[in-house]
């Protein structure tokens, strides 16, 4: 292994966005990333840290990353969410996204949780072909449900 995984240091964060932007471009999304790397080093290492994050670093370089948070069941209980697992376009195939899994899977039992979640998009075969040989189960009978920004917005104001 020419890799080494740790956990993500603020100074990490320009990488780590590079990486999100790059994922955004592989999903045929290059323009939808509104997170800066002011709003990653606030989010995940302020006062109140609404993620943790791995990183894989080689040669002083990051070359993949997975970023959680807490999540809470009403069937569960505790659980965690993979918001993102990213590897570099020039390391896959190298166990890197691996690597990576793994070491979200041992955060989890090291605290607890009794589900780790994640979505993939239903295009994505080679994921959904590694999530499933490393024993995940996927829902394709699920839709994810979200509310944007502006959503959120005319919603409240429809409440008036």
């Amino acid at each position: 292994m020419d890799f080494s995984i740790r956990e993500a240091r603020k100074e990490d964060m320009g990488q780590v966005w590079g990486l999100i932007h790059e994922l955004a471009v592989f999903e045929k999304e290059p323009d939808a990333v509104e997170v800066t790397t002011e709003d990653l080093i606030r989010d995940g290492f302020g006062k109140f840290k609404h993620f943790h994050c791995f990183v894989a670093e080689k040669d002083m370089e990051i070359v993949g990353i997975a970023l959680v948070y807490p999540r809470y069941s009403t069937w569960k209980g505790p659980a965690v969410h993979l918001e993102d697992l990213i590897v570099a376009e020039k390391m896959r195939g190298t166990g890197l996204g691996t690597a990576l899994l793994d070491e979200v899977v041992k955060y989890g039992h090291r605290l607890g949780v009794r589900r780790i979640c994640w979505e993939v998009l239903d295009w994505n075969e080679p994921a959904i072909k590694f999530y499933e040989k490393k024993g995940a189960h996927v829902m394709r009978d699920w839709n994810v449900v979200q509310l944007d920004e502006q959503g959120i917005k005319n919603y409240v104001e429809s409440l008036d």
